[in-house]
């Protein structure tokens, strides 16, 4: 027999990740009943650091969540080789750091603040009846009137929704780790070379790099955050890269690769009464840092037009087209090499004597943009 929420406004979100967590919150500053599954025992997440940009960092405000971070200063690329700066480029206020366990657990202490009830160990086995009834793993069934899913790429409301959507693989792979640090600014480093870089930023108190490292690789990897990797791939990938890259990756002891995977926005965002946000609508490439904002943003914007899905997916869509397009784009561009790389190169170079804020100026349309007084 089906449990029903009968609440006057009941929400059902899928999925207890940066998405679906301050959907919840956002609908529960609006006086609605939400409930939130998590497959899960517990809201926890690897060791894994994400970067706030203005854009998302205003939804975090506006959700009264504040968790600890550090503050961005500045996007430095630096020639891999070589370890010669290509440019520094200033950032405003309002970019940051932050472990992503520390956003979890922030955002969850806020939900249950916030009246939210949060239910762990609910894994959704499938999705019917236009998305009112969620049957669970465990045999029960649950009937919905308005349901979110922020249950990921691969999570049950997605396969509902969007069931023949099927991504590409990019031609590359991502390795992530943390290692320990002394002595680290506040600041993302790029390291780039030809068919590779490392991005590097502190988290936490300082001491603790966050890395990410991407290869352009012919043979495909599986994809998600799980699969373990022995270091020395990761530090045979990006054998000849100058100081400090060396000595970071020799102190790695624990990594994890995935298959980067480019599935672009759904093709349509709801079915029923099941609406998708985050990356269970559009997994963002990594490349420009945005898909724990975007999330943010969809979550913020949902919330303020549910009672238009419609609406809101029409409105949403041309803005993370935008953003989808420009991750794949800086993909290209760190991976540059020969004369293409000499001639990017030397016209950074002189842009970073003359006016380096130019470069992060032409995304000022993405992190001017405050969702949450539009």
């Amino acid at each position: 027999m089906a449990t029903t929420d009968a609440r006057r406004g009941a929400v059902t979100i899928l999925g207890g990740g940066v998405a679906g967590l301050a959907c919840a919150i956002a609908c529960a500053q609006r006086g609605h009943a939400v409930t939130l599954l998590e497959q899960a025992p517990a809201l926890t997440e690897i060791g894994a650091g994400l970067q706030i940009a203005p854009n998302g960092g205003r939804v975090l405000d506006a959700l009264g969540v504040a968790p600890p971070a550090i503050g961005n200063a500045a996007i430095h690329l630096i020639e891999g080789l070589t370890g010669r700066r290509v440019i520094r480029a200033p950032l405003g206020p309002g970019f940051r750091f932050l472990h992503r366990a520390d956003l979890i657990a922030a955002l969850a202490a806020r939900a249950e603040a916030t009246g939210v009830a949060i239910r762990l160990g609910a894994e959704v086995a499938g999705v019917g009846v236009d998305g009112r009834e969620l049957r669970l793993a465990s045999g029960e069934t649950i009937a919905t009137s308005r349901l979110i899913g922020a249950d990921g790429a691969r999570g049950a409301a997605r396969a509902f929704v969007a069931p023949d959507h099927r991504p590409d693989f990019t031609g590359q792979v991502a390795w992530r780790a943390i290692v320990p640090v002394t002595d680290w600014p506040g600041e993302a480093r790029i390291h780039a070379g030809p068919g590779r870089h490392l991005v590097c930023y502190p988290l936490r108190d300082g001491t603790s790099l966050n890395l990410v490292a991407v290869e352009e690789r012919a043979e495909w990897a599986a994809e998600g955050w799980s699969r373990r990797d022995a270091p020395e791939n990761l530090r045979r990938a990006f054998a000849g890269f100058a100081d400090p890259v060396p000595g970071l990756l020799a102190q790695v002891d624990m990594v994890h690769l995935w298959g980067l995977m480019d599935h672009g926005a759904t093709p349509r965002w709801r079915r029923g009464v099941c609406t998708l946000i985050g990356d269970a609508a559009h997994p963002t490439l990594p490349f420009l840092a945005q898909g724990a904002n975007l999330a943010l943003e969809d979550a913020w914007t949902l919330a303020a037009m549910l009672d238009d899905p419609a609406a809101w997916e029409d409105a949403r869509r041309p803005r993370v087209a935008r953003a989808l397009r420009a991750a794949r784009g800086n993909a290209r561009n760190y991976h540059l090499s020969g004369a293409r790389k000499r001639a990017a190169h030397l016209a950074l170079r002189t842009l970073d004597r003359v006016r380096p804020s130019t470069l992060t100026g032409a995304y000022r349309w993405l992190y001017d943009h405050d969702v949450t007084r539009a």
